[in-house]
């Protein structure tokens, strides 16, 4: 009490002024590493160098890396035979015209028919709407490819795609279930019922493809004959849950394959999608090319397109179509116009109406 100093008494303003002005000035601290600081966290720089990374090995991630199936199509051991060769080209012939003129002339050789001025052969498959019947059919004959060329070097078989181990029916698999290759018609029939049932778009037939073969490259597996059916079914799930807007249940898919439970399904799916590293990003790139793969299979393999001649219809959904997109695109291309072009450079389009007989 009696003592002249306090606690509670503070010093003034200039002395805590003097105070600071004896601190030494701020000096940076030299950087530290990343192997200084512990952090092995990878740069999103060097995370996102497309240029580095092996295309070869991810044809469902990237556009420029070839397909799979298209590959193992290439290496049959039929492709050296000139016959076979000669049968694998591309006709773009109408079936329909090709069946009346055979009825006409039986003994005449059948000839090639090609568009003209006066008639338009097409066919009904784009990339943004492709004919269902005909994808069905190259999907499962890209999947026949994978089969039969598979690589025979003892890679391990996962056993919740071994058939053995989960039987799709009540019905005894055979002994040599994994010895005997499937049939392309095989396959397709098991595709094409499941599609059918569950109602699916030809556009979920392409990304089950995508999705088959980023799983033989993530899990670094092979489709063969105690696997496919199982495979084939995940990818089918999968795909259908991520395209359609409204996705089959699992419980559906019990109902078409009647002695397979909803556990199945579900545990199915799980490593399914674990295996894909939950990767199920299909870009357009990718979905493009897949396409003009698979086109460019059938048209090897003799499963050309049916062309039909264009319909007056047809034509004008075309027209309609053309505009559309042209309004639509008509903005970007005011954006892009610069005020003064060179003389050579310069194209006037031209609108001239297409006689249709």
């Amino acid at each position: 009490m009696g003592n002249s100093t306090s606690c509670c008494v503070s010093s003034s303003p200039k002395l805590r002024r003097n105070a600071h002005s004896r601190l030494e000035p701020y000096r940076p601290e030299p950087e530290l590493s990343r192997e200084d600081t512990g952090c092995n966290l990878q740069h999103i720089s060097d995370r996102e160098n497309i240029d580095e990374l092996n295309m070869e090995y991810n044809p469902s991630d990237h556009p420029r890396a070839s397909t799979i199936f298209l590959s193992k199509s290439q290496t049959d051991v039929l492709l050296p035979n000139k016959k076979v060769r000669e049968k694998r080209k591309s006709l773009y012939v109408n079936h329909l015209t090709h069946i009346a003129e055979s009825k006409q002339h039986p003994s005449g050789p059948m000839r090639r028919k090609y568009s003209s001025c006066s008639t338009i052969f097409l066919d009904d498959s784009t990339v943004s709407q492709p004919n269902l019947k005909y994808t069905i059919k190259c999907v499962s004959l890209a999947i026949y490819y994978h089969i039969k060329n598979r690589n025979v070097d003892g890679r391990m078989l996962l056993d919740i795609f071994d058939e053995k181990l989960h039987p799709l029916s009540k019905s005894e698999v055979p002994s040599d279930y994994d010895k005997h290759d499937p049939e392309q018609k095989q396959i397709y029939r098991f595709v094409r019922t499941l599609f059918s049932a569950a109602q699916l778009t030809a556009e979920c037939a392409i990304v089950t493809l995508v999705y088959l073969e980023r799983l033989l490259t993530y899990a670094e597996i092979d489709i063969c004959p105690a696997n496919w059916k199982r495979i084939v079914l995940g990818a089918i799930l999968l795909a259908s849950k991520v395209w359609d807007d409204q996705a089959v249940w699992n419980v559906d898919y019990c109902q078409i394959l009647k002695d397979i439970t909803v556990e199945d399904m579900n545990e199915l799916e799980r490593q399914f999608l674990e295996l894909l590293q939950f990767n199920i990003n299909v870009p357009s790139s990718v979905y493009a090319k897949y396409y003009f793969d698979l086109r460019s299979l059938s048209e090897a393999n003799n499963l050309s397109f049916p062309l039909e001649p264009l319909s007056r219809d047809k034509a004008q959904k075309l027209e309609a179509i053309s505009r559309l997109c042209d309004d639509r695109y008509k903005d970007l291309r005011k954006a892009a116009k610069k005020r003064s072009v060179s003389a050579d450079n310069l194209t006037v389009v031209r609108w001239s109406p297409a006689i249709i007989s």
